[in-house]
């Protein structure tokens, strides 16, 4: 058999980063209808960077549960392509379309071996098992096993850099918005999740679809909008004690200020009075810390199940912070922050204190509507309940607590449409 390489084709989607295409350079021109996704076999190994098999969870919620991460790939479709992966009448390359998403881990860039997650190389072999006709005859018996390179066009524009406060420098990455128009542009602040702390600065934006605030629609929304993305080396609830406990404090808040300040520093159009801070579960808990610590500082925060205890909150900082904007997002089923402790009893004591623009998404259970990802049955998956950033990165958080549309002078707007309206 004949050994050949094979790019790669990395989405961005609601459940992560995921294989999503094989890309296979042919000995000759394919026509359309030549092939088939049963002519090839994919096996996958993840491996660690010294070509190691890894051990990683059966689950999300199963981190301690590991098996070897090896396995066949189901491919769902093949057409002749160009190098991207492009469909084509006619191309020198095969692309495979593979089966990705929650039932399908495989093809996931990333996992938490040691508790983050972090990505992970991806080996695959793919044999081709029937006969495919080119223009300069039969090929058969290829087999592809060795990479060419990856891409992944939903993370374009981004860039990684490090803040230079000396007594905890934080990674991050970074969008400059594309958008050239005369004045000052807003700052979206995105705080990352428990699983997405650790050295690469590229999962604390890809782990969950943060990109999604870079893309045209999103950025059409705010006359585009620079986006911040910090990371913490461990995880934004640590007090000091590096545990998860119920103190609401975090040793990371001068540093994340300081990276904030940088980061406005370096880029003079952004506009000061339209900077806004957001984050799920433990960059929720840091949205609600930095919020409390600096109120006059952000124009609006979207906490998505967020996690600093109510227990935490004084009555003065609720009058402190009632007249800010801000708009949470919560699922009723969440298993891991538990919002009767958390969002619930905050936003009351922020109502009853006299807010006026304070709002809350509350789902009942969170579903896929935008991937086409199926449960065993065919029915739309239903995610973890924590997964509460899935509907907000998406824009589909519309609903009050009350269960009413969120108006601004008597027009319903969405999440990111009203975080777009906010200003100092």
């Amino acid at each position: 058999m004949t050994s050949k390489g094979y790019y790669s084709f990395t989405r961005i989607t609601d459940y992560g980063p995921y294989v999503t295409k094989l890309i296979l350079p042919m000995p000759g021109k394919v026509k359309a209808g030549a092939v088939d996704p049963a002519g090839f076999s994919v096996y996958v190994e993840r491996v660690d960077e010294k070509g190691d098999l890894l051990l990683l969870p059966k689950s999300w919620m199963a981190l301690d549960d590991k098996e070897p991460s090896q396995g066949y790939i189901p491919a769902t479709a093949a057409y002749p392509s160009d190098k991207a992966g492009v469909a084509k009448e006619e191309g020198d390359f095969v692309t495979l379309e593979m089966a990705y998403g929650p039932r399908n881990q495989l093809s996931s860039r990333i996992s938490a071996p040691a508790g983050l997650n972090v990505y992970v190389n991806m080996r695959y072999t793919v044999t081709q098992t029937r006969s495919v006709e080119t223009d300069n005859g039969p090929a058969a018996g290829l087999v592809f096993d060795y990479s060419l390179g990856d891409s992944c066009p939903d993370s374009a524009g981004w860039l990684n850099s490090c803040s230079s406060y000396e007594p905890e420098p934080l990674n991050y990455g970074y969008f400059i918005p594309q958008q050239v128009k005369p004045g000052p542009r807003p700052l979206i602040i995105w705080l990352h999740g428990a699983g997405e702390g650790g050295q690469d600065p590229t999962v604390a934006y890809t782990g969950n679809k943060v990109i999604a605030l870079t893309s045209e629609k999103v950025q059409a929304l705010f006359g585009g909008a620079y986006v911040l993305a910090p990371q913490t080396k461990t995880f934004w609830m640590n007090d000091g004690t590096g545990e998860y406990g119920r103190t609401g404090k975090s040793i990371y808040v001068q540093a994340l200020k300081a990276c904030i300040d940088e980061f406005v520093g370096k880029n003079e159009n952004i506009d000061k009075n339209r900077i806004y801070i957001g984050g799920d579960s433990n960059g929720g808990f840091m949205t609600m810390r930095m919020l409390l610590d600096y109120p006059d500082f952000f124009a609006a925060a979207f906490p998505v199940c967020e996690a600093l205890y109510d227990e935490t909150i004084s009555d003065e900082t609720i009058q402190r912070v009632k007249d800010k904007a801000i708009w949470f997002t919560h699922a009723k089923d969440d298993p891991v922050v538990k919002p009767e402790e958390t969002v619930v009893p905050t936003y009351q004591r922020l109502i009853e204190a006299g807010a006026k623009n304070v709002h809350f998404t509350f789902w009942d259970d969170i579903r896929d509507i935008h991937e086409g990802f199926t449960d065993e049955e065919g029915k739309p998956f239903r995610y973890i309940g924590h997964f509460a950033w899935i509907p907000m990165l998406n824009d589909d958080c519309r609903k009050d607590y009350n269960g009413g549309p969120v108006t601004i002078e008597g027009q319903e707007v969405s999440l990111l449409e009203w975080l777009a309206k906010q200003s100092l």
